[in-house]
């Protein structure tokens, strides 16, 4: 096989790789300089979209319809816009293989790509039960949740297994969006987990309340405190039975695990400084490497806001730092760019429920507003205080501008002495 060797090479095919294309073609790359090398069959997508309106039982997203970067509200890159900007979309192309020192990876089918700078963009892989060695864990319509192929799987199942019974293994994004979905789509839902509530590395205990219980006013029982411990499946290989390390049995015709998922940054170990769990990189997304860059789920980077080294596994943070990674390697002649200055966001939508949380969700809480989970128009919120500051803040319902309101109050954090948070609530956001 032919060598190929490109300027600029981005390995992942994920939402990273669609937003740090465009910033490279917004910075003038030059035709045939720049190659995505994706072991996916498709072109960049946004991958929210797979575990909510995708699996939607009507009116369901498909693609073309959710390429990047529709997901922050841009222009749709479709393969055409690739190719109109003389970028090389390599995909169905699993690197096996990368040598930072020789500049080279190697594809699963023995194919050999040169590079002058990579952008390493793999993302993460799920956690499967597979890997803890649980009982019948590799039985049939047993699905987790990560790339299109996954979620095209399990609609087939949903097809195959109307109003069935569902079990939703894990209590967080995955756990709650598929939860609500798999509900949707007609199906009696369990949804089992070990914490003592949900989503519990972001929500405290007062706002998973409210979520446990409107999900069991959609009829969703919720187990805690439990994990699944093996499976048994029906003469077919499919899984029949769900057993529970408190000694309960649920049956299941589906079976839906988010339980996690883990940085790929195996094909680079021992080569570039890791941290965290991820390759460890500056404000701009350099390595250890000079011409070695990482971005996303893989990246260990410093957040300036807080002083520290961290690793953020979402969305927003994966378009963003493909961008700021992009603009260093593009700025020439003395131009300066700016360090990253991220300030963390996560958000879910669920049912009619829409939550939105920025900063960081250490110190005491206060809640505020309507968390009455049988109310038609839930709306409440939730400030993180530490040092006598408002360093998080969390909103369910908002508005766009009442969304902002929270950004900027996480972001600036103002002094609450003599606050009275729980009256003032929203009201104190919006006069920052």
């Amino acid at each position: 096989m032919a060598e190929k060797h490109f300027k600029y090479v981005i390995v992942g095919g994920g939402v990273s790789a669609g937003y740090a294309a465009r910033e490279f073609a917004k910075q003038g790359v030059k035709s045939g300089e720049l190659a995505i090398i994706s072991k996916e069959a498709v072109a960049p997508y946004e991958r929210p979209a797979l575990s909510k309106a995708y699996l939607f039982p009507e009116g369901a997203a498909r693609l073309p319809g959710f390429h990047v970067c529709v997901g922050s509200g841009g222009e749709r890159l479709l393969p055409e816009w690739y190719t109109g900007k003389g970028i090389e979309l390599i995909l169905s192309t699993e690197i096996v293989k990368a040598d930072l020192a020789s500049k080279t990876l190697t594809s699963a089918a023995g194919a050999t790509f040169k590079y002058d700078i990579l952008i390493i963009a793999t993302g993460s892989a799920v956690i499967r039960l597979t890997d803890f060695g649980v009982q019948g864990a590799d039985a049939k319509n047993i699905f987790y949740l990560r790339e299109i192929d996954d979620a095209d799987k399990l609609i087939e199942a949903i097809k195959a297994k109307k109003n069935g019974k569902a079990v939703i293994v894990g209590g967080g994004y995955i756990g709650l969006e598929l939860g609500a979905v798999m509900k949707i789509n007609n199906f009696d839902v369990s949804m089992v987990y070990p914490e003592p509530w949900c989503m519990p590395r972001l929500f405290s205990s007062e706002i998973a309340a409210f979520y446990e219980g409107y999900y069991k006013k959609k009829g969703i029982e919720i187990i805690k405190g439990t994990v699944a411990v093996g499976f048994d499946s029906k003469a077919n290989g499919e899984v029949k039975t769900v057993k529970l390390k408190d000694g309960r049995v649920l049956d299941a015709d589906i079976v839906v695990v988010g339980v996690g998922g883990r940085p790929l940054t195996t094909l680079f170990k021992g080569q570039v400084e890791e941290e965290k769990g991820g390759i460890k990189t500056d404000g701009f997304f350099k390595t250890s490497i000079p011409t070695v860059y990482a971005v996303g789920d893989v990246a260990t980077f410093p957040l300036k806001m807080y002083n520290e080294l961290r690793r953020v596994e979402h969305v927003d943070h994966s378009r963003k730092s493909a961008e700021q990674a992009v603009k260093a390697i593009m700025a020439t002649g003395g131009k300066s760019i700016e360090e990253y200055d991220y300030l963390p966001f996560f958000y879910s939508r669920s049912f009619d429920l829409s939550w939105q949380f920025y900063g960081d969700n250490v110190g005491e809480t206060v809640l505020f507003g309507n968390n009455d989970p049988a109310s038609p128009k839930p709306k409440f919120g939730s400030y993180w205080i530490k040092d006598g500051k408002v360093i998080g803040a969390f909103l369910e319902g908002g508005s766009g501008d009442e969304n902002k309101a929270i950004a900027k109050v996480a972001k600036v954090q103002p002094p609450v002495d003599n606050v009275d948070l729980v009256k003032e609530g929203l009201t104190f956001a919006c006069k920052i």
